[in-house]
């Protein structure tokens, strides 16, 4: 779901091409170490992620203050959920829409239609709540009875309707103006800020610095192949935000909508295609539907580093601790629901020219993706790239060649650390 509504909304605002040059290059040299690395740590230590570093460490002598490598991700991924759900609710607001043929038809009656929905926030907090409810439910199931079972084919049948969609914007959209915003090679627009977003998008679509990953990890079997997983993860999140552009672009182009539209884009875009084309109202109703199925993995993984934890340390049941996290996923966002409503010309920070305009929503937003985040990668590398380094027991690293493990410690110890530290330097020093 990062690929198909933040993907399309960052690139745009980030200038096309600029931003996913980046975001492609930080894939690659961030995302898949730390990737690797926080698998690592889940499956060595067995623990949920607020302990796990601290209990590995712990094992050599060290302080279990290396547990700050779990929290700080595990922050990131509580309040990233506390307003993904919110996106997810619309989602699954826009399935009944389709479903009862409750949608708008044309540019203007359909940018209408979504700015009265999420200027409704009674509505839009109902809609995320029935969304966590589903989550909690899942998560009260397990891994295997629920993110399992939620995942064994809604993600072929999301790819199939991507392709549909895909066939559609080339055919009717403007195809030449979005592919040549995309893809034609100019780096004009490349900011500190925009390879901020790009490397906050790198590490969010890949799910590694929120929790995510460790918890998994926790939970994959040993002998389960690194390499196989990681290309699996990069590849599919490389394909689907290269579907989710050539999508978006020529199609918005073609409906004069504007490319720094925000986190809305998709919500305009799509709406309007579905309305436009031959059995329009089916295909929506499914695309929706299968994109709320989508969001359901990230939610779960992004609740399980606190579910687990309260599991371990307060001794709750999974179905106790699933309820407790929802409620408090759901309060907190409910900031970020008004920063659609009556918050919208609420801007906490006037005073920081870089966050000046920013609401409630964009805020929680930037902490997370766009600085926790990467905080958090930048722990990991040290972590395992120097402070564990060559400890980590052969069985933990299964799939990766030696070559490959010598290539892995080169990126955490230097590659990650580094590139994530001046990113981030960089990028508030300029803002």
């Amino acid at each position: 779901m990062g690929s198909i509504w933040r993907f399309p909304y960052l690139a745009a605002a980030g200038g096309g091409f600029a931003f996913i040059a980046v975001f492609v290059l930080a894939c690659l040299a961030f995302g898949a170490p730390v990737f690797i690395a926080e698998t690592v740590i889940g499956r060595w230590s067995r623990h949920s992620p607020p302990r796990a570093a601290g209990v590995i460490a712990g094992r050599f002598g060290y302080s279990a203050l290396w547990n700050v490598v779990g929290w700080t991700g595990s922050i990131a991924g509580f309040l990233i959920i506390s307003y993904y759900t919110m996106i997810a609710g619309w989602v699954l607001a826009y399935t009944w829409f389709f479903l009862s043929g409750n949608y708008a038809r044309g540019t203007p009656a359909v940018v209408a239609k979504f700015h009265a929905f999420v200027a409704d926030s009674r509505a839009v907090s109902l809609w995320q709540l029935g969304f966590f409810a589903l989550v909690a439910v899942i998560s009260a199931r397990q891994l295997n009875r629920g993110v399992e079972w939620a995942n064994r084919w809604r993600a072929p049948g999301l790819l199939a309707i991507l392709l549909v969609l895909v066939a559609y914007s080339l055919a009717t959209g403007d195809v030449a103006r979005g592919l040549r915003f995309a893809f034609a090679p100019d780096l004009s627009r490349l900011t500190s800020v925009v390879v901020l977003g790009a490397v906050g998008q790198a590490l969010f679509a890949m799910g590694v610095s929120a929790g995510i990953i460790i918890a998994y990890g926790a939970y994959m079997p040993v002998g389960e192949s690194l390499q196989r997983s990681v290309v699996a993860v990069v590849g599919s999140i490389f394909a689907v935000s290269l579907l989710a552009t050539v999508v978006i672009f020529p199609l918005m182009f073609h409906y004069g909508l504007n490319p720094a539209e925000g986190p809305e884009l998709v919500f305009q875009v799509l709406p309007i295609a579905f309305a436009e084309m031959p059995g329009g109202r089916l295909i929506g109703t499914l695309f929706f539907a299968l994109l709320a199925l989508a969001a359901f993995t990230p939610s779960i993984g992004l609740m399980e580093p606190w579910v687990a934890w309260l599991g371990e340390r307060a001794g709750l049941k999974r179905t106790t601790a699933a309820c407790l996290c929802m409620g408090a996923g759901w309060l907190i966002g409910q900031g970020s629901v008004l920063s659609f409503g009556r918050w919208t010309d609420w801007h906490p920070l006037r005073s920081i020219p870089h966050l000046a305009e920013s609401n409630f929503f964009a805020l929680v937003d930037f902490l997370a993706a766009n600085l926790l985040m990467p905080i958090s990668a930048l722990l990991v590398s040290v972590f395992i790239g120097w402070r564990m380094g060559n400890r980590i027991p052969e069985g933990e690293l299964s799939g990766l060649s030696v070559p490959s493990r010598r290539l892995l410690l080169f990126a955490l110890r230097y590659v990650c650390p580094v590139g994530i530290a001046i990113v981030l330097v960089v990028g508030f020093w300029s803002a």
